[in-house]
């Protein structure tokens, strides 16, 4: 697996996957370049949040289910709060999802 498709199911992952659709269904695009996009668009994400982003952030709260699939952890937590070095924030649920950075460049 070249990477992992973490990000297609953000905002922006959801987005652009709904305008290449468009636009191969109308034929601006072919799937096979609609297809290269997407891997790009994983890989850029991947590269990004390993570069810039210096933050740490704590997070505590009752975990309501975790789970172990394909090299990828899933964790539900109920009542969590994060806690950087600026701020504070507290949230009802929150669902993480984490894999080993090192499967997404093989």
């Amino acid at each position: 697996m070249a990477t992992f498709e973490l990000y297609r199911r953000s905002t922006i992952g959801m987005c652009l996957t709904e305008t290449l659709d468009e636009m191969v269904s109308t034929g601006v695009l072919s799937p096979e370049h609609a297809i290269q996009v997407l891997v790009q668009f994983d890989k850029s994400m991947t590269e990004a949040l390993e570069t810039q982003v210096k933050s740490k952030v704590s997070i505590k709260g009752h975990l309501h289910t975790y789970r172990f699939c394909d090299n990828v952890w899933t964790f539900i937590l109920q009542k969590a709060t994060f806690k950087s070095e600026d701020c504070q924030e507290n949230v009802e649920r929150v669902k993480i999802v984490a894999c080993d950075s090192k499967l997404l460049t093989q």
